[in-house]
């Protein structure tokens, strides 16, 4: 397993970066713009991590920036922690043995979403590419909230 990033959402994204790039010292190593999905995300580092994380060797903070506006309350801004695994299936799997609720399975064989106790999104994502949709995990549907 490998520790990937965590993402917060933040309604301003230059007021953002002049928070965590100008003022924390972290730097901009990769930025995608999706006009389908009205969003885009930033991922800073550590300035001594720059080149490790422009080859996703280290890990980063993801700031994503929904376009059409969205006040979080509750801590909604607080993203995701993420997390690269082996095998997505057999994760999900020793997660669901242990009693977790796979929130979002690996349908695609890619990706999952599990909380922590406290309620923390955890998503896990399959190193390499999507492993082949699989049962019961191409059949099952979401489960609450990720």
């Amino acid at each position: 397993m490998k520790y990937l990033h965590t993402m917060v959402r933040v309604n301003d994204l230059d007021a953002a970066k002049r928070f965590y790039c100008d003022l924390l010292g972290l730097q901009e190593v990769r930025r995608i713009d999706n006009e389908g999905g009205r969003f885009t995300l930033v991922f800073l580092c550590a300035p001594d991590d720059v080149e490790r994380a422009r080859h996703d060797q280290a890990p980063t903070v993801e700031l994503t920036w929904n376009w059409d506006t969205e006040d979080y309350t509750g801590g909604r801004n607080f993203g995701h922690l993420a997390y690269e695994v082996d095998d997505i299936y057999a994760s999900c799997a020793r997660l669901q043995a242990g009693g977790v609720t796979i929130n979002r399975p690996p349908r695609d064989g890619r990706m999952a979403f599990v909380r922590s106790p406290d309620g923390i999104s955890i998503e896990l994502l399959q190193k390499g590419g999507a492993l082949r949709p699989a049962v019961p995990w191409s059949d099952m549907p979401n489960v609450g909230v990720w």
